[in-house]
């Protein structure tokens, strides 16, 4: 059961405390260099541990990396348990530059479907699991709802995945919610130089560079920039809400009832499937779960993850 801090009053404390002040080590990766089908590279960050021992693929949020507060947290849990992780950074994140003129987008499916392929590969006969944070917490599911029995994984969870894109972006788009766009954007925007540079002929930079809110953003650069006719069309493919039914291996969906970004009710909404389990907390934020005295301890998540992992059901009331 989470136990959230009284002096942490609300969603939005719990959200920014966790993911900029909350005290963490850095933990030390052993990094790799993969190559990617399109002759593009990605970098993969290892908790090593015995090699007969399971893995956790880690998948991480917009703007975010194998760095941020929860990817660190669970490298520490995991380093505890003897277990390894394989937490991936997508296109241009981690501090590794592209060589191909696109990103990464939120309903990447085939860029996990790979990623996962080639870990089962390289590790055959280790249980193998995965977790989705926020829109990794998206793309996963949408690639488990399309590759359904196919999924290479023993199970896998998702902790405030925005499994609908129109709606949250709608959301957002409050003015008490500024700070959060803000935030979005500055890091979205900070490695557009180099793109620019490289990859001149990639996007209306004009636009791009005036964007003032994520749907402009999207629809000046990521819609275009990866196939998509228009920013609603992008949403509307890469939500993973009307997939969920068809998810055919054990599934955990985490959220928080005062999550400030994604809306509890846009993940309530959609017909879980037979697979799908939810550990809906009153409390946590957008990917916060702080607990404990001050100034605080992240160890609640990582710890409900591998509870799942090891096949322990959800205790919180959905």
């Amino acid at each position: 059961m989470f136990s959230p801090p009284s002096w942490l009053p609300n969603g939005h404390w719990e959200t920014v405390w966790a993911s900029l002040l909350a005290p963490i080590p850095r933990f030390p990766y052993r990094r790799e260099i993969w190559a990617t089908p399109d002759a593009d590279r990605i970098a993969a960050d290892w908790v090593d541990g015995p090699g007969d021992r399971p893995i956790v693929v880690l998948f991480h949020g917009l703007a975010s990396s194998s760095h941020e507060h929860y990817a660190q947290a669970l490298a520490m849990e995991l380093r505890s348990a003897g277990w390894r992780g394989c937490f991936v950074n997508f296109r241009g994140c981690g501090g590794l530059r592209n060589l191909r003129p696109r990103s990464y987008h939120a309903g990447d499916s085939q860029e996990i479907a790979w990623i996962l392929d080639r870990i089962r590969q390289n590790h055959p006969a280790v249980p193998l699991y995965a977790a989705g944070i926020s829109l990794g917490g998206n793309i996963l599911l949408k690639y488990l709802g399309e590759a359904g029995q196919n999924a290479p994984l023993d199970s896998a969870a998702t902790v405030c995945a925005p499994v609908d894109l129109p709606a949250t972006a709608e959301h957002l788009k409050q003015e008490y919610l500024q700070f959060y766009h803000r935030h979005f954007l500055f890091h979205l925007k900070r490695n557009l130089g180099y793109y620019r540079r490289h990859f001149p002929g990639m996007a209306d930079w004009k636009r791009t560079a005036e964007a003032r809110t994520l749907q402009e953003f999207d629809d000046a650069f990521t819609a275009p920039v990866h196939g998509f006719s228009s920013v609603q069309s992008y949403w509307e493919q890469s939500s993973s809400g009307p997939l969920l039914h068809r998810i055919r291996i054990r599934c955990l969906l985490i959220h928080s009832h005062n999550d400030p970004i994604v809306p509890i009710d846009q993940v309530r909404q959609w017909t879980a499937g037979t697979q799908l389990r939810t550990c809906f907390t009153p409390r946590g934020g957008h990917v916060g779960y702080v607990q404990g005295r001050f100034p605080g301890n992240l160890r609640w998540l990582p710890q409900a993850l591998l509870r799942f992992f090891q096949g322990n059901e959800p205790n919180e009331e959905a």
